[in-house]
């Protein structure tokens, strides 16, 4: 990954640009503890959000509203190290679109939490549908933020860094485009598509931490 910049980037935007960071990462290590440990659960079957429900589902709705925290507080800290206003102002929404997601829960189903009968939900509550559209907002604000970001790279003369960006974007749309679609797998592809682009995202944002990108 390559940034281009005269000057070192300031302590109070690391520091933004450090919580950007950490967001995926820890996003994908409270996912996978759960997904490997959480009885019922079948990431093939069951989406991440899912998670959020039964009596463990305090531990889903804390990382939707911390790991959101983080981003928001990283797309301040991308505010003044990528030039543009577009990048910020998207990862601000993804931000605040996974703490709505994580306030209103998604509905048991599908034999998740363990006891519910198997199947989906034969109606949904009206805080499942405040989820869908929050997830929903979320996911594409995070897939044009990697648009974006590919084109800051793109114009920043590191074409590696542009195409990882562009790809990022795309594996979000897809994974969402396949589950909504019904597609075998989906909530796997859905997974792996966003938390691929939360990853990138992060990583950008540590990269930045010394240099911003102009």
């Amino acid at each position: 990954m390559t940034a281009i910049a005269p000057t070192a980037t300031p302590a109070s935007t690391r520091t933004l640009l450090t919580a950007g960071a950490v967001a995926a990462p820890l996003w994908t290590a409270v996912n996978l503890a759960q997904v490997l440990t959480r009885e019922g659960f079948d990431i093939v079957r069951h989406p991440l959000s899912q998670l959020s429900t039964g009596s463990l589902g305090w531990i889903q709705v804390a990382d939707f509203l911390v790991v959101g925290a983080l981003v928001i507080a990283g797309s301040f800290g991308l505010r003044r190290a990528v030039p543009g206003r577009w990048l910020p102002r998207l990862l601000l929404v993804n931000g605040i679109g996974m703490i709505f997601a994580g306030i209103f829960r998604m509905d048991a189903g599908d034999g998740f939490p363990v006891g519910t009968p198997a199947g989906p939900p034969t109606t949904m509550s009206w805080h499942a549908g405040l989820h869908m559209a929050s997830g929903s907002i979320a996911f594409i604000a995070l897939a044009a933020a990697c648009f974006v970001l590919g084109r800051h790279f793109s114009r920043a003369g590191a074409p590696g860094s542009a195409v990882a960006s562009f790809v990022a974007g795309v594996a979000v749309i897809a994974g969402n485009g396949w589950t909504m679609s019904g597609g075998p797998g989906g909530s796997v592809t859905l997974a792996v598509g966003v938390t691929g682009a939360m990853l990138w995202v992060s990583a950008v944002a540590y990269r930045l931490r010394r240099r911003p990108l102009v």
